[in-house]
């Protein structure tokens, strides 16, 4: 499968395109897959996130997007915080800090470090160009001045696009995460696109909701503006 870069192929409709289609017309299996090809651009990342689509891996190269139904997703105000991870949260165990490293922590989720990241090199340029024009954000945590978890993601308006994240030491990615949302709540954030399902971010109070009710939200809140003291922390 080969196209131009400025082309998509669809797999629904077995045709090339020049640019996404509807999302409805996301594939039932693979759950969410939506077309391949296109670029990691800013442009194209960032007409991706306004409609409800997000790059995934790649096939033969190119890079995949995706649309699931249903759509995991985090209230910022409603994460749920565990007893144990209360303890250490007021142990002070960790330090948290917010757009200090962000290479380092994209680095960490991808090539060198996890063999089996969908997060290659392509990405990490692609997100690192995002992050210098203030568009994509990273939380770090620390243990004894060294970086052992993180997370990053993007935003438009106020819902913040969770990308991957990672942990060297137990809890530190959850720690972050816990900093994340009391922070985003505070810059009037209203959600945290988390993609899809995962068990550890369902018991930290992600829910799932339907591709429309979803996309209603992202079209309502990327056009309003967070608190002007959003992430200048």
């Amino acid at each position: 499968m080969r196209c131009k870069p400025e082309r998509f192929f669809s797999f629904k409709r077995g045709e090339f395109l020049q640019d996404f289609p509807d999302t409805v017309e996301a594939l039932d299996d693979p759950a969410g897959l939506l077309v391949a090809g296109g670029s990691l651009d800013d442009k194209t990342l960032l007409d991706a996130y306004k409609k409800g689509i997000f790059p995934w891996g790649e096939d033969k190269g190119l890079p995949l997007w995706w649309a699931p139904d249903p759509r995991t997703v985090l209230y910022p105000a409603d994460i749920n915080i565990s007893r144990s991870l209360s303890k250490t949260i007021r142990r002070n165990k960790y330090k948290v800090t917010f757009d200090t490293k962000f290479e380092t922590v994209i680095s960490a989720c991808g090539p060198g470090r996890n063999e089996n990241t969908w997060i290659s090199k392509n990405v990490v340029n692609a997100y690192t160009n995002l992050f210098y024009r203030g568009l994509a954000h990273s939380v770090e945590c620390w243990f004894e001045d060294k970086l052992c978890g993180g997370l990053y993601g993007v935003t438009l308006g106020r819902i913040f696009f969770g990308e991957s994240m990672y942990s060297s030491k137990r809890d530190a990615s959850k720690v972050a995460l816990a900093y994340l949302c009391e922070k985003l709540v505070s810059w009037e954030y209203q959600l945290v696109d988390c993609q899809v399902y995962s068990e550890h971010l369902t018991k930290m109070g992600a829910t799932s909701l339907s591709k429309s009710v979803f996309q209603d939200i992202l079209n309502d809140q990327i056009t309003k503006e967070p608190s002007k003291n959003a992430w200048r922390v």
